[in-house]
């Protein structure tokens, strides 16, 4: 007599991980930075993944708190903007490791500046200890340099700590051939080379982070990361977003 098992599927990747804009944390025609509900939800699918032994790593960005200025009109020099933009991601940080904690998940907030009483410094090995240890870890202020976007500090993380794939969470379901919002002719790509995103001009990550991705063969997945489920979804190998590679 045959019974009925529930069948978990196991992951296809082992260590991602996780980039987030920071406007994803904020509600639509919303003047607050955050809206705890997104952030319950992401940290919620953070934590389907990691139940299913999956280590993750997360970088977010800061354009819910601070989005560069003009030079000329705001009287704010580039690197010092690039600073402020910086403590904004270790603020997100700090949003996201409080609700991953809620839930019950173990956490490291390390940033890129030294700011001891919120976070501790980013060290490579440390950081993938934690991860082995499966705590997930997430990366504040960006490199620590002006210039670089968090696409580029994203990119660079992934690759120091030797991630499979970097999960490029939007709010959009993968790459079209041309902006969905505008152009209902758009076609959706399934998978797409490196080579044809330059070739196309399709402006996945700024060029910097591409091309580190790009030289370290190091996978993007771009994907819808407000439809509950789809995080892990993509870990198991569904058809889920748009597949960057070689």
């Amino acid at each position: 007599m045959q019974t009925n098992k529930s069948i978990t599927m196991l992951p296809k990747y082992k260590r991602v991980l996780l980039k987030l804009s920071g406007e994803s944390l904020k509600a639509e025609n919303s003047t607050e930075p955050f809206d705890p509900k997104i952030i319950e939800q992401y940290a919620n699918d953070i934590k389907s993944i990691t139940d299913m032994g999956v280590q993750v790593a997360v970088v977010i960005g800061a354009g819910n708190i601070y989005r560069g200025m003009n030079e000329a009109e705001s009287g704010i020099e580039r690197a010092h903007g690039d600073y402020m933009g910086m403590l904004a991601t270790v603020i997100n940080g700090m949003a996201m490791q409080a609700m991953l904690e809620k839930i019950g998940i173990f956490t490291r907030l390390q940033s890129a500046l030294q700011m001891d009483q919120v976070a501790e410094p980013y060290i490579r090995r440390r950081a993938i200890r934690h991860l082995e240890k499966n705590r997930v870890v997430i990366f504040g202020a960006g490199t620590g340099n002006p210039y670089f976007t968090t696409d580029t500090g994203g990119s660079l993380r992934a690759i120091e700590i030797k991630a499979d794939v970097i999960l490029k969470g939007t709010r959009v379901d993968g790459i079209y051939t041309a902006d969905p919002e505008k152009d209902p002719e758009a076609v959706k790509y399934e998978t797409i080379s490196y080579k044809e995103c330059i070739d196309n001009n399709l402006k996945i990550m700024d060029m910097t982070a591409f091309t580190l991705c790009m030289e370290n063969k190091l996978p993007i997945i771009v994907f819808d990361m407000n439809k509950p489920g789809n995080l892990r979804a993509v870990i198991e190998g569904q058809n889920v977003g748009t597949l960057v590679t070689q």
